[in-house]
Parts: structure tokens; C-alpha cells; sequence
């Protein structure tokens, strides 16, 4: 058989495209969508290759079909998915909203776009268009898209004593700032030994209080920045131990310079930039980057100021200070400014056994200074927390540390301008800085009251009305006050470049309240307003001279008016949408069965499981809150009830566990608390309120915590009598408390060993929440770490690290609004 050959095997050498290619270009070229090899196969077929089959004129053109998939349902702040549909030659595709609230759109000009529900009233319809482009015009679609209430959106997070920060499936925890962190260029990474030094450019201590300030690429506030931004903390104390290569020393009865140094450096506020690309990270070498410490300029702004009950050493004109200490919880004022407030100062302070001799001999400034100074707990014989007043500085000028020392020197001046008799008194305000002018001086605001501060929030703005400012003294019978300005509010002054000049107008004039509660659920502020009623001079507790002397002796002020003694007040927050404040009452040991009043019901014995003696007093805490009658912060009457009461899911129903809490949700001693921003759908209609815990009493069954709710109103549950049985005393009082809040209170996170969960603040749209964890390990050492968090967030350490506070980012993995 002869040879057979097909000649060679490939002899076309054109370049016309193999089908496989047809394919590939068309369906990228003209980005026809939809359904895998259907729509493939259509974007081919459908046009150049059949092309001579269909009835197009010639145009190249084929019919397109398009849908824009079935009407849905989702809740606000939930991611929501839209998907199109086109089959046929297309030249594009894109989504747009038709009606409804304004949504982003992301991808928009594909098949698959996304956006946030917003949060708006339950059954909002939002009406988008799926549309395709082709050679022979647009073809479209509609859907809709029914949005419901917001709702919270994780399981409950269970209690637990383990050393790390749980959150819910579906959110991402990330470290973000610890303490050490360089905050400039040529500071050394943090050994984390106990021998770094130059806190004044590092990460403080003990991050507390925290707010976030959205920052443009021209460095100016944005109120849209997610990505970049100013977060500004407040350092309120230190772990002492930890802050030292073995523990703090003393050297013959005095504190070693160094050693303080660090201390004092490691108190106050930080300012740092902060970014998100992937994930969020701080830029240390920003020029927004700024500590204020206990050394830090400061000036007086408001009725005290140039008092003579500030004069001192370092400022004869009573105009200036140095530095802020104890900052506890903040306040995010509307004109972006911080505000950080100094809570218990009064124990830094040194005061030898005499001083009280000395300040009466001077007469009857000496004597009300003496009665002032024992009302807010500064007694002789007090050495002042850490000792500092006993440094010895290098530099012989220097009054750095001497100022620690309130005794009235002899020979000194009466005034106070030879010594710092006066220095305390600069302590215990309110404290305004602006984040975005790192040359700024900030300035303490008087006309807020001198207190424990714990933390200072405004309420609703709204044009015309005068704002107030809610605040309360962190301390066991103390008060909840509330601050409204002189100044109605200016909508325009929230972007006004003089940042502290708005400061200036909405702070600096005002009338201060203090609130008295009535056991009906009623209440009243009273003025603290030198010269009405008993705030005078011929008043026999405290002869008040001035407005001044009313702002100085707030507490005398309001002892004299007879204001409600509250169970430890703590943070306040208020309700963007309906503007009701509430107010974390954290526990109180000292109050009796006899003592229990309607606002503060309860006393009683808490058991322990660890071995520990029993908790007595109001032991758990309560959160109480009020609305002002006509829903106007000028208002000088409010109702109120108590949203929940902190308590063991164990412990009795009938007088103890009263909101009726359960395994997701009981919680001990509330301190941090806040709202979700209107910006986003968990400050709207239905907001999230977030609340920490700061617990020494259930930390036999859980560490500290963060919850989330969504809290109904005033006065939407019922009254209810409590009887209290405590140290062979009995008592019943009638409380009102809130509806039980079941399933719309969840606890959301767990912080590590020997914590407290403290400071919370968002990105504008709420899919970013920043918060503190504070002093892990604190009952630890350098030969007895109790806690490695956070180096262990990430997996197990091999060998214990020294614990440090720190800043977390969390974030949900689905992108959506944190909490819902």
C-alpha cells in the first residue's frame, strides 16, 4: 500500500480567532453578563455569529434581556447584595437607586452592586433600576428592596475568663495603639521592659475616654472621613509596677525623678492619625500627633478664671496651669473639639498634718479652703498618690514635682502666690482641646463645675435652642449635673475654622443644674447660681462670695440645695433620636437598706464563688435615665426610670435582678456607655447604645464587658416595689423600672484578665468602632504577670509579656454597621 498523507496538518496562517477566543473578547469587551456558560455562549452566538441568522437589520444587534432580580427585605445597617441579570449583545450595565432614602452604591456600573441599609422606619421601600446598554438602546429592570427596624445582629458573646478580647462570629478584632507606641519620628520601639522613657512622644497609659474625628487630605475636619482620621484618648492612670524594670523604687523617702517623670508622662491625652486601607493602622510620624500630659500649658476660661482661689507659684494671675491628670470619660463636641475630663484628681495631692492650722490662721479665706478641701476629700496626713511631691529635680528651679504638694508653706503669701497651697484647686474641670491644632493651649472650662468629672456630653443640637451638657461626679452620693449654655445653637458654628472660639461662645456662659429626683418619676434641676436661694454669702455651710466660689465648691453648692445622692454617676450619653440622657450608676458599697430611695432601690448581699467575702450596698449598678419635659434641652423639669439594673442572671428576681436578665446579657457595675452616630443607621430612628463595664464584683464568673442595646423610652415599663434586706435592716421602695430589655440588650465582647472595657467611638458610618482596654493584669508585676493581652491577641505567647493598655478596631467581616 502506498503511502497515505493528509498533507501537512495546520495550513491556514490567517489570524481570524479560534472560537475560544471569540468568546473570551467578546465577554470581556462588552461585559455581557450573567450565568456562566449561558451567558457566554450568548454574547457570542447571540451577535457575530449569528449575526446572519436573526432579523437585526444588519446592525449587529440581537434582543437583550434583563432582570434585576425579586424584591427583598433587610435590616438597617445590614450589607444588602443587588444582582442583574442581561443576556444578549451588551455594551454596559449599571445600577441606580429610583426612590426611596438616598443610598452609595458600590459597583454600581456592574451586575453586582452593594449598599449599607439605611436606617430609616420600618417597611422603607427602596426602588433601584438594573440597566443594560446595547447598540440598540437601554432595556431595564426594577426591584425593591423593603428595609426593617435596625436589629441587633450577632449572638451573644458568652461570659468568660480567659486573657483575650472575644467578639461574635463575623467581626474581626484588631490592636490598634498600646501603650509605648511612638508617636514621632526617632522614638525606639517599645521595649516593653520597663526601661523606655519619653512618654511625652509614646502611647499613655490606661486609655480611657476616646473620640474620633474624621480628617481630610487637606489635614481640615471631614465628617465623612472612614478612612483617615483623628483619634483622641484620654490616659487616665497608670499600672505602676509595670512602668519600670522591677517595680517602682524609693530612695531615702523620696521618689527618683526619672521614675515620676514617666508616671506623670503616662497620664493624660493623646492625639494620633489614624488610616484605613486594608486594615486601620496609626501613622507615628503625623504632624497631627500630639501627648498632653500633667505638664502640659494650660488656661482658664470662664467664670474662675483670674479667681484668687487659683492663684499659685507657677500663675500669681490665676490665668494658667500645667497639665490635666485622671482623665476619665470625654465628651465629642459638634464644632470638633475634645472634651476630657479630670475625675479623681484629689488623690495626687500631698497634704501634711497642719496645713488646716495654717490656712485658718489666715483668716476666713483659710477656713473655707479647709471646709472646701475636706468636702472633696483632701485630709492631712496624705502623701499623694505616687509620691511625687518627694522628688529631688536636677534643675533647682524646677516646680514640677513640689507642686504635688497642696501644705500651705510658712511665710509664704496667703494668696497662695509663694507656694501651691492654690495648685488643687486647678483640678477637677473640664478640659477643651483642639485635636486638629497641635499648637493649641487647652483650656479648662469653669463655667462646667469643679467635680469628679467623669465625662461631659452634649445633647441634641438644635437651631435656636440652647444645648446642654450632661456630666457626672464619679464618687460614691454624689450628683448628676447638667450644663446649659447662654448661647443658642448655631448650626453654622459646626464648621467654623476657630475651633476653640465656639468653645469659647457655648461654654465659657451658661447656667448649671444640678438634678433632684422625685420618687413619683419626676425631677428638677436647680440652678447653682450664686445668689438664689441658699447660694449666698449668709449661707451657714459655705459662705459662697461670687460665682466663682459656686463653680469651686460645686458639691457645697449642691449639698445646699439638697440634690439627690446617686449610686456612683458615672458616663452619660444621650439618645440622638429621642434625646433622652442616660446615666451608668456604677455601685455603691455604702448604700443601706435605709437609705435605698426610688432612684437608688436597691441594697443587698452579692455572693461570691471565688472565695471572696460577699459584695454589699447596691453591688451591681444600675443604669437610670430622663427625658426633659417638651423634649428641650432648656427644660428645668424631667421624668425618668431606670432602663436596667446590673445583676447575676442567678440572683433573686423579685428585688435584686429586676430587669429580668439572662445569660446573654447580665452584666455588674455599668461605667462606659454610648449612642451610635445619626450618620449612620445605628444612630437613627432606633439607636444602639453601647455599654461597658468597670467590675470588681462579678469577675468571679466573667471579665469586664461590652453590650450592646437598642433601648426603648422613658417610662415604658412599669413601677415596682423592692424590699432590701441588709445588715439586719429592712426596706421597701417603689422604683420605676424600664421594660425588661430581653433580647435587644446581648453582651458583645469580653475583655481580657483583671480589665475594665472603657472608651467607644465610630467612623461616621459605623463600620469601624474603636474602644479601650485598660489596665489588664493590673493586680500583676514584673515577677507575676497576670495577663500577656495584648501580645497574646494573636495566638498563645511562649513566654508572659507585660500587659498594655491598648486600642481595638473592630470591624464586621460582611462590611456592614457594627452591632446590627
Amino acid at each position: 500500500m502506498t503511502n497515505y498523507t493528509d498533507g501537512d496538518i495546520d495550513t491556514n496562517p490567517s489570524a481570524n480567532p479560534h472560537l475560544n477566543d471569540l468568546i473570551e473578547v467578546r465577554y470581556s469587551r462588552r461585559q455581557t453578563l450573567m450565568g456562566g456558560l449561558t451567558a457566554a455562549t450568548a454574547a457570542v452566538f447571540g451577535g457575530m455569529l449569528l449575526a446572519g441568522c436573526d432579523d437585526d437589520g444588519g446592525n449587529g444587534s440581537s434582543p437583550v434581556t434583563v432582570t434585576a432580580g425579586s424584591s427583598a427585605n433587610a435590616a438597617a445597617g445590614r450589607p444588602v447584595t443587588l444582582t442583574g441579570s442581561a443576556v444578549g449583545q451588551v455594551d454596559g450595565v449599571a445600577w441606580t437607586q429610583v426612590s426611596g432614602p438616598t443610598v452609595t452604591l458600590t459597583n454600581a456600573n456592574t451586575a453586582t452592586a452593594t449598599f449599607i441599609a439605611p436606617g430609616v422606619a420600618n417597611g422603607t421601600a427602596l426602588v433601584f433600576r438594573f440597566t443594560a446598554t446595547a447598540a440598540s438602546g437601554a432595556t431595564t429592570a426594577d426591584t425593591t428592596v423593603t428595609i426593617g427596624a435596625a436589629s441587633l445582629g450577632f449572638v451573644a458573646v458568652p461570659k468568660s475568663l480567659a486573657d483575650i478580647v472575644a467578639v461574635p462570629a463575623g467581626y474581626t478584632a484588631t490592636v490598634l495603639y498600646r501603650l509605648g507606641d511612638p508617636i514621632a519620628s526617632g522614638v525606639a520601639a517599645y521595649a516593653n521592659n520597663g526601661t523606655d522613657t519619653n512618654f511625652a512622644r509614646r502611647a499613655g497609659d490606661h486609655h480611657d475616654g476616646m473620640s474620633y474625628f474624621g480628617l481630610s487630605a487637606a489635614g481640615a475636619p471631614d465628617a465623612n472621613g472612614n478612612t483617615r482620621g483623628l483619634l483622641v484618648l484620654n490616659h487616665e492612670n497608670i499600672t505602676q509596677a509595670y512602668l519600670h524594670p522591677n517595680g517602682a523604687t524609693t530612695v531615702a523617702g523620696a521618689r527618683p525623678e526619672a521614675e515620676a517623670l514617666k508616671e506623670m508622662e503616662c497620664h493624660g491625652v493623646s492625639v494620633i492619625e489614624v488610616n484605613r486601607a486594608a486594615d486601620w493602622s496609626y501613622a507615628p510620624a503625623s504632624t497631627f500627633n500630639r501627648r498632653i500630659t500633667p505638664l502640659t500649658p494650660m488656661s482658664f476660661s470662664g467664670p474662675v478664671r483670674g479667681n484668687d482661689s487659683l492663684k499659685t507659684r507657677f500663675s500669681p494671675d490665676a490665668t494658667a496651669g500645667r497639665g490635666t491628670i485622671n482623665n476619665c470619660a470625654n465628651g465629642t463636641m459638634p464644632w470638633n473639639t475634645y472634651l476630657t475630663n479630670e475625675e479623681n484628681w484629689v488623690g495626687y495631692f500631698r497634704r501634711d498634718t497642719g496645713d488646716a492650722a495654717r490656712r485658718a490662721a489666715t483668716g476666713a479665706v483659710g477656713i473655707k479652703a479647709n471646709t472646701s478641701l475636706a468636702r472633696y476629700g483632701k485630709s492631712e496626713n496624705s502623701a499623694g498618690n505616687y509620691g511625687w511631691a518627694t522628688v529631688t529635680p536636677a534643675d533647682a528651679t524646677s516646680t514640677a514635682y513640689s507642686r504635688w504638694n497642696v501644705t500651705a508653706q510658712a511665710g509664704a503669701p496667703a494668696d497662695g502666690t509663694g507656694d501651691f497651697r492654690n495648685e488643687i484647686f486647678q483640678y477637677g474641670w473640664v478640659v477643651e482641646i483642639d485635636p486638629f491644632d497641635p499648637a493649641s493651649t487647652p483650656r479648662k472650662r469653669t463655667a462646667l463645675g469643679r467635680m469628679n468629672h467623669e465625662g461631659c456630653q452634649i445633647g441634641r443640637t438644635i437651631a435656636g435652642v440652647r444645648p446642654a451638657f450632661y456630666m457626672g461626679d464619679d464618687a460614691q452620693n454624689e450628683y448628676i449635673y447638667k450644663f446649659v449654655s447662654n448661647a443658642a445653637w448655631s448650626a453654622a458654628d459646626a464648621t467654623n475654622a476657630n475651633r476653640l472660639a465656639m468653645g469659647d461662645k457655648y461654654l465659657d456662659a451658661g447656667t448649671l443644674y444640678v438634678a433632684k429626683f422625685g420618687a413619683d418619676g419626676t425631677g428638677q434641676w436647680l440652678p447653682l447660681v450664686f445668689g438664689q436661694g441658699s447660694l449666698t454669702a449668709a449661707n451657714a455651710t459655705y459662705s459662697f462670695a461670687n460665682q466663682a466660689d459656686v463653680l469651686i465648691n460645686t458639691r457645697l453648692a449642691a449639698d445646699v440645695l439638697a440634690a439627690t445622692k446617686m449610686d456612683r454617676p458615672e458616663w452619660t450619653a444621650v439618645n440622638p433620636a429621642t434625646g433622652e440622657m442616660y446615666c451608668t450608676l456604677t455601685n455603691n458599697t455604702s448604700r443601706t437598706a435605709a437609705g435605698a430611695d426610688a432612684p437608688n432601690p436597691r441594697a443587698y448581699t452579692d455572693p461570691k464563688i471565688d472565695g471572696r467575702a460577699a459584695g454589699i450596698g447596691n453591688v451591681n449598678g444600675h443604669v437610670i435615665r430622663l427625658r426633659e419635659t417638651g423634649d428641650t434641652s432648656e427644660a428645668t423639669t424631667f421624668a425618668w426610670d431606670i432602663y436596667a439594673f446590673g445583676a447575676g442572671s442567678d440572683l433573686d428576681p423579685a428585688n435584686i435582678n429586676l430587669s429580668g436578665l439572662d445569660a446573654t446579657n447580665d452584666f455588674s457595675s455599668p461605667d462606659g456607655m454610648w449612642f451610635g452616630l445619626p450618620s449612620n443607621a445605628s444612630g437613627l430612628i432606633t439607636p444602639v447604645m453601647w455599654l461597658q463595664t468597670d467590675d470588681g464584683a462579678y469577675t468571679d464568673v466573667t471579665n469586664c464587658m461590652m453590650l450592646a442595646a437598642i433601648p426603648g423610652t422613658v417610662n415604658d415599663g412599669a413601677t415596682k416595689s423592692v424590699t432590701n434586706t441588709l445588715g439586719g435592716a429592712t426596706s421597701t421602695v417603689t422604683t420605676r423600672v424600664g421594660k425588661a430589655p430581653g433580647a435587644s440588650l446581648r453582651r458583645f465582647l469580653v475583655g481580657p484578665k483583671e480589665c475594665e472595657i472603657t472608651g467607644i467611638h465610630t467612623t461616621p458610618d459605623g463600620r469601624s468602632l474603636f474602644l479601650n482596654i485598660q489596665h489588664p493584669g493590673e493586680n500583676g508585676g514584673p515577677t507575676n504577670i497576670t495577663s500577656s493581652w495584648p501580645a497574646n491577641q494573636g495566638g498563645a505567647v511562649t513566654v508572659p509579656s507585660r500587659p498594655r493598655s491598648a486600642t481595638v478596631v473592630i470591624t464586621k467581616v460582611d462590611g456592614g454597621v457594627v452591632g446590627l
